[in-house]
């Protein structure tokens, strides 16, 4: 694993949104039978993919974002992508992030300065999975760079926190061909980072059944062990 500190910087785009789920309508669902009425409160699938990833403000503050997602998500830090942006373009070449958006340097003094020893590094996926940890990195899509976050991935896919459309599962084969090999990593509070990568929360936005992506069940299970069974009318 090369260690590196990059000062790559982004223009602001979007992943590939062929890999982004379809949107489908939030609201109730009124269930009703002779024993009686329910109402399941029901999420889209849109709403779904900002669950965990905090949706950039501006066209060239994906990298703000990028931080407030791992700090709030990841590392269980509430941070706001304005606070982030505010602090950085302080602190940083007001005229060059304007022109070019922030770098990798600008994040890794934010991060720094809020008590996270962070580095840039360059490695495989492979070595990232192993490791175990979230970290940002730079996409290319058709010509412009972009930061995401890395929230998990598996031996076929790539689950990344997109600040310019949420979470969405990229095939591992595509994500190999837009990405560097370079992350953004903090070297602090390891065990908090780690118990929030690869998290089923976050993978709840892997391609399945439209019913099973916009009906969360979470709350079902207390309401069935009332329900009568089969011969249990009067129950």
């Amino acid at each position: 694993m090369k260690l590196v500190l990059s000062t790559l910087v982004f223009t602001g785009a979007a992943l590939i949104a062929a890999f982004v789920p379809v949107t489908a309508t939030a609201g109730a669902v009124n269930i009703s039978n002779p024993f009686g009425a329910f109402n399941l409160q029901t999420k889209s699938l849109q709403e779904m993919r900002w669950d965990s990833v905090i949706r950039q403000q501006y066209d060239f503050s994906c990298g703000s974002a990028a931080v407030a997602t791992l700090l709030t998500y990841h590392y269980n830090l509430p941070t706001r992508e304005e606070d982030v942006f505010q602090a950085m373009i302080t602190a940083g070449d007001r005229a060059k992030i304007q022109q070019n958006g922030f770098s990798m340097l600008d994040m890794k003094r934010y991060l720094d300065s809020r008590g996270f020893r962070s580095d840039g590094f360059k490695m495989s996926l492979d070595k990232l999975m192993k490791i175990g940890m979230p970290g940002i990195t730079l996409i290319n899509t058709q010509g412009y760079q972009h930061f995401v976050v890395v929230k998990g991935l598996d031996q076929n896919h790539v689950l990344v926190a997109d600040p310019a459309v949420g979470s969405v599962v990229v095939p591992r084969a595509h994500f190999e061909t837009i990405w560097n090999g370079s992350i953004l990593g903090a070297r602090s509070y390891a065990n908090i980072a780690r118990e929030n990568f690869n998290s089923d929360r976050d993978w709840r936005i892997r391609p399945q059944p439209p019913i099973a992506k916009g009906v969360s069940r979470a709350a079902i299970g207390p309401m069935l062990l009332n329900l009568p069974g089969r011969n249990e009318l009067g129950k």
